[in-house]
Order: C-alpha cells, then sequence, then structure tokens
C-alpha cells in the first residue's frame, strides 16, 4: 500500500518535538514538504513559506497536518480541505466551536478526512482507564494539571493572546482525557480564570464540573509550577480509586498499577492513517465546548503581570 504522501503546516516546538519523530517510525506516512512562516525546514524536505505557495506547488500530496497557533488554524485548515486533502489538527482543534462545526461540514463536502488530535487520550493508560470505568459508577474526581510555563512554551508570545488558550492549551488535554474516560457527560458548573495584567489569556484556572448524576469533578489547572509537574487525574468510584498519572501514561487501580510508555503521537499517526484509509472523519468537540464554557461563564481574577 502507497504511503499517504504528507506536508506539516507550522514547523514549531510541537511539531519538532512530537509530530517529526512519530512520522519517522510510521510506514503508513510519507513526509513529503513543509510550510512555515518563520523558514524554518528540515533538511532533505522542500519547505515553502505558507500554504499558499504549497498548495500552489501542485506537488503531489494527501494530508496535512496543521501545527500552527490555534488562531489560524481553521483557516489554513480550510484552504487545504478545499484542495480535497485530508487534515489533522493539533489540540486544540480550532479556535472556536464554531469554527469546529464549519470544518466538519467542509470536510463531509469535500470527502476528506478531518482529524482532531487528542494526543493525550493515546496515552499508555488512558484506554484501559476507560474500559474500566465503563461499569463503575463515579461518586467524584479531581483533576490537578500544573506545570511550568517557561520550560514548556519559552516566548511564544502567541500563547497569551485572545485564542491563544493560555493555560487551556495544556489544560484542554486533561479534559480530552476526562470526556473521553468518564461514562458520563460533563457540564461546567463554576469556574474562576486568573488573567496577568499584562496578558489577554489565564495563567490559571479553577473549575467546578459535573456529571449526569451530581458527582462533582474539580479541576486546577496552573502554568506556575516549579520543580517537579503535576499531570494526574483521579476518580473515586464505587469499585475504589483509579488514578492516572504522569499525564496519562501511568495507571493505578485498586488491584493493580500499569507503567506505559511515551507513545501518544505515533498512536494518534496510526489512527490518522486508519481514518483516512477508511474515508472517515473524527473531531470531537467535548473539551473545547467545557473551555468555551469556562470563558463564557468563569470569573476573571485579576493577578500579577506575567514575563517570560
Amino acid at each position: 500500500m502507497e504511503p499517504i504522501r504528507l506536508a506539516i503546516v507550522g514547523l514549531g516546538k510541537i511539531a519538532r518535538d512530537q509530530h517529526l519523530p512519530a512520522l519517522m517510525v510510521n510506514g503508513d506516512f510519507a513526509l513529503v514538504a513543509t510550510a512555515s512562516a518563520d523558514g524554518a525546514s528540515v533538511v532533505g524536505v522542500p519547505a515553502f513559506d505558507n500554504i499558499e505557495t504549497l498548495l500552489a506547488s501542485e506537488m503531489d500530496l494527501d494530508a496535512v497536518a496543521i501545527c500552527t497557533p490555534p488562531q489560524i488554524r481553521g483557516e489554513l485548515a480550510r484552504a487545504a480541505l478545499s484542495h480535497g486533502l485530508h487534515v489533522l489538527l493539533e489540540k486544540p482543534p480550532a479556535a472556536s466551536l464554531s469554527e469546529a462545526a464549519w470544518l466538519v461540514d467542509l470536510a463531509r463536502s469535500t470527502g476528506a478526512t478531518i482529524f482532531a488530535g487528542w494526543h493525550s487520550r493515546f496515552a499508555a493508560g488512558v484506554a484501559p482507564a476507560r474500559a474500566w470505568l465503563a461499569n463503575r459508577r463515579i461518586l467524584g474526581a479531581s483533576i490537578v494539571w500544573r506545570e511550568d510555563v517557561r520550560t514548556w512554551h519559552p516566548g511564544q508570545d502567541w500563547i497569551w493572546r485572545a485564542g491563544g488558550f493560555g493555560v487551556f492549551d495544556p489544560g484542554i488535554n486533561a479534559l480530552s482525557i476526562a470526556t473521553h474516560i468518564l461514562p458520563l457527560p460533563l457540564v461546567l458548573i463554576d469556574a474562576e480564570l486568573e488573567f496577568p495584567a499584562n496578558r489577554e489569556a489565564p495563567i490559571a484556572a479553577r473549575l467546578s464540573l459535573q456529571d449526569s448524576t451530581g458527582a462533582g469533578i474539580a479541576v486546577d489547572l496552573d502554568w506556575r509550577q516549579i520543580g517537579l509537574q503535576t499531570w494526574v487525574i483521579r476518580i473515586d468510584t464505587d469499585a475504589g480509586l483509579l488514578e492516572l498519572s504522569e499525564g496519562g501514561a501511568k495507571l493505578t487501580l485498586p488491584s493493580e498499577s500499569r507503567q506505559g510508555k511515551d507513545g501518544e503521537y505515533p498512536a494518534l499517526y496510526a489512527r490518522f492513517a486508519e481514518l483516512v484509509r477508511n474515508g472517515e472523519s473524527e473531531l470531537d468537540t467535548d473539551p473545547l465546548r467545557l473551555v468555551a464554557d469556562a470563558f463564557q461563564r468563569g470569573r476573571a481574577i485579576d493577578t500579577e503581570p506575567f514575563f517570560d
């Protein structure tokens, strides 16, 4: 079977750290081009300044992975879909819920695959956690996602602008896991968002969620963590406590503990290849919906200025 000819659009940190290594070990794909406004490139791979010049080149291409800041992903995806290309979108898949719905409709009309890259759902412990929770009664849960923004997003000013999501850029990873593994839908009850005086996006957030039985889920997101980083989800059930730690790589159940390897992006690309081969799409907006609800319903709290 011929490989899927793919171009990466936006050759920044996430593309270099995760997408390129994942593509190197996946025979379903061939990296045939890159497009990046900053002039970044990969040795031996044709490089373009933007998606317009890439598409105008008429090179043989089947798909694109869009790894740009979220503020411009929608327009880039629209251009790719209009050319009949399959699209993988880094998370969050769109800048808004309406934009996500627009892209789904466009993909349907062109017959192309569109795939929301919720990479944290492919962490080693997530699938077994979902299976274990399927028939359990949820009593309550907590999510603590605390990290140092200077380590993970150094000098990335776009993330602090309107539409850049701020602390929800990593926090939406936790929400993508929670909405995937919990058996019932979640609704946002309350939220507090801390905005640095010199930024347009929050540096911390506290959310109160609830499922349809009334079980509460407390969410603590913070970008000011120094030292050990914390990515933990704890779910109390009628059969005991489930814990996902290390971003979902480690699963601890009442009777066992499993430690998986970091294989999120290789698994993500394997799923993208499967969708493309089967002519299917997958763009779940549940995590994005909770973030939108937090911005709409949450109380904004001013905090001290933040500087990289």
